[in-house]
């Protein structure tokens, strides 16, 4: 009889080490997701950024060129006598700006910096609810390391304290700030 109590007592201590152990990984899990999602959300920054300036470059120059061509060509066309170079110039500089018009309705510098504006918003408030949420992740894994009864076996069965988000030394001075954004 006690050789039986003995091992349902072992295997009760056994089942509830197992639970403890599935749950911890779970939660560790959870935390793991969590940086990686920072991760994912720092290289979708670093990618981004740089592709959405020279795209905005790209806009705003071609514009930019068109309208000085159609300026050009208008200031020569208007100058002195009527010369049908100076007019033909003016006629391919406009339909060159009608031609942008058409094929890029919205192709205007302001709403492409308003766009960039909004990307770059958008992912800086992706990486804060990442990093939110790897927080919370956090929290609740130490919460339940830390509870009884998993606080006796956490230690043992390698499970360390986690830490939260802060900057390691390589986001340090670079994720840490606004991104720099130069036209």
């Amino acid at each position: 009889m006690e050789l039986i109590i003995a091992i349902i007592v072992i295997v009760l201590l056994l089942l509830v080490l197992i639970g403890i152990y599935n749950r911890l990984v779970a939660l560790r899990q959870n935390v793991n997701q969590g940086v990686a999602d920072i991760d994912a959300q720092l290289r979708q920054r670093h990618d981004l950024i740089p592709n959405l300036v020279s795209t905005v470059k790209g806009y705003a120059a071609h514009e930019q060129d068109t309208l000085e061509g159609v300026i050009t060509a208008r200031n020569m066309a208007a100058q002195g006598s009527i010369n049908s170079q100076d007019e033909a110039q003016l006629r391919v500089a406009l339909d060159r700006l009608l031609a942008l018009g058409e094929a890029y309705p919205e192709l205007k510098a302001s709403s492409n910096f308003q766009e960039l504006q909004r990307e770059l918003s958008d992912v800086e408030d992706k990486l804060a609810a990442a990093r939110r949420a790897l927080n919370a992740a956090v929290s609740r894994y130490n919460t339940g390391r830390e509870s009884f009864p998993a606080v006796m076996f956490a230690g043992a069965m390698g499970f360390e304290e986690a830490d939260f988000h802060r900057l390691d030394d390589s986001e340090k001075g670079v994720v840490d700030q606004a991104p720099k954004v130069q036209f």
